[in-house]
């Protein structure tokens, strides 16, 4: 499973990628506005960080916008990945894009045929929601098992992106289930690097190697 660190923040993104996990990078609107500064020149700097798919969304939710800004983010940099909500006007959008080679994560999936219908009008990513449907009193992990299940069916080349990731648990059960992607904000990564077996087994090793003889 590829991971993504969910986040604008170079900072975050590059201590994850000194660490040598992360494979790509997520964005939003939301993300965007937090980091202070132009959606294009984000997308510029990030790109100059990691060299992987960098999702960019679209502001518009008309089919005419939405090329349009597509187009224009694709033209950053090769590695951008248009992002478009999933929505009647952005899966015609992601046709066109398709059809001109344009990568594209179609976003805020949350039932299994969304997520088909996204993957018939030729989306690279599809993005399900998890965290978001376990706020609503279900389980959000059990949309990723049915993508996985229906894309592997009907041989569809759609990529399943477990998205608001929540805890270390998420990425666990993700892993579990097949997605070929987790999106994970930086506090988690490091969440899943920490267990206390580890802590106690390296402190007790630094206590031991104090009574190594030295020369």
């Amino acid at each position: 499973m590829k991971i993504f660190i969910d986040t604008a923040d170079l900072a975050e993104i590059r201590d994850v990628a000194a660490m040598g996990v992360v494979d790509g990078v997520t964005t939003n609107p939301t993300l965007i506005a937090k980091a202070g500064r132009p959606l294009d020149v984000v997308i510029r700097d990030i790109c100059e960080i990691v060299d992987g798919p960098i999702s960019a969304e679209v502001l518009s939710t008309d089919f005419d916008g939405m090329v349009r800004e597509g187009r224009e983010l694709s033209k950053i940099h090769p590695n951008v990945v248009v992002k478009v909500p999933l929505i009647a006007d952005g899966l015609r959008a992601v046709k066109v894009f398709a059809s001109e080679g344009i990568r594209t994560n179609v976003t805020l999936c949350f039932s299994p045929m969304q997520g088909m219908l996204a993957a018939k009008a030729g989306a690279t990513y599809i993005s399900p929601f998890v965290g978001r449907i376990d706020d609503m009193a279900s389980e959000g992990m059990i949309l990723v098992e049915q993508l996985v299940s229906i894309y592997q069916t009907y041989g569809y080349a759609t990529q399943v992106l477990a998205a608001s990731i929540r805890h270390p648990m998420h990425v666990v059960r993700a892993a579990e289930l097949g997605a070929h992607v987790a999106t994970i904000p930086h506090k988690v990564i490091h969440q899943l690097l920490k267990h206390p077996l580890t802590d106690s087994g390296l402190a007790q090793f630094l206590v031991d190697a104090k009574k190594i003889p030295q020369k």
